[in-house]
């Protein structure tokens, strides 16, 4: 069995694990712990827990401290420093004349490394950006290209809901989306309706998806011959929330009946 405890370094971001080491931690605590980009302060999301050794794909790093005032001050100190970070690259993006937009920048804990992300059509080659920003933040330099899920993450918003963004809400993985979840919703396949702010197709389309293709297995399909109290009829349409179905009869005539209520017709 091994110990864990989920850190999480962003609201919806990523789930990280470490080895709790000696800490007594709950959830919410906030913590300091190293990553490959140095010393981060990161938040619980999932209290110190056991699993079974075959679960942790590699050792853990443990939790280097519970974070003190200091830390989380620095934290907030740096958040200002990361607005400069982002008004001077952009101004050296300008110069340099490149083709990319910047979305983000975030130091680590100490301040020795500066995370900066972006957007771009294609690949970009921004040595000379790094050499530049490199003269002007003397701290080691990361740039990050992102896709368009990431972009809308990053930068935030609202949904045609009228909600903020579950991506930035509570979603912490984007799971892959296919055009099929809005057939089995019965949902136009218009992209501009079905199309998030980052111009893929809407995560939540996921949400109901295996819902509907449970409830349609118990419904005919569209075009089946069927048998209801007013006589044969072959199906139109149906609506799995409300379990009924639009029916066609000989006499020309459409009536919504339940589910209950048809059945195949017999051959």
């Amino acid at each position: 069995m091994a110990n864990i405890v989920g850190v999480r370094f962003r609201r919806a971001g990523k789930v990280y694990y470490f080895d709790p080491a000696e800490f007594e931690l709950d959830v919410n605590d906030w913590v300091v712990v190293k990553t490959a980009r140095g010393l981060e302060l990161g938040q619980v999301v999932i209290a110190p827990k056991q699993v079974v050794g075959s679960e942790v794909s590699e050792p853990l790093k443990p939790v280097v401290r519970r974070a003190e005032e200091e830390d989380v001050e620095q934290a907030e100190k740096l958040k200002a420093q990361e607005e400069e970070a982002l008004t001077e690259t952009g101004k050296l993006i300008t110069k340099l004349n490149l083709p990319m937009k910047l979305l983000s920048a975030e130091y680590n804990l100490d301040g020795s490394h500066l995370t900066l992300c972006f957007s771009a059509e294609g690949r970009v080659d921004f040595r000379e950006l790094v050499r530049e920003l490199n003269k002007h933040f003397k701290t080691k330099i990361e740039l990050r290209q992102v896709g368009p899920r990431d972009e809308a993450k990053l930068i935030g918003g609202f949904g045609r809901c009228g909600r903020p963004l579950c991506c930035v809400s509570f979603l912490s993985e984007f799971a892959p989306i296919s055009i099929r979840m809005a057939k089995e919703q019965d949902l136009p396949l218009n992209p501009l309706k079905i199309s998030g702010v980052c111009g893929r197709l809407l995560c939540c389309l996921s949400y109901e998806s295996e819902l509907y293709r449970a409830l349609k297995q118990k419904l005919p399909k569209v075009g089946q011959k069927v048998t209801t109290p007013m006589g044969a009829a072959s199906v139109v349409s149906v609506n799995p929330l409300k379990e009924t179905v639009l029916v066609a009869l000989e006499s020309e005539t459409t009536v919504e009946l339940p589910s209950r209520d048809v059945s195949p017709a017999s051959s």
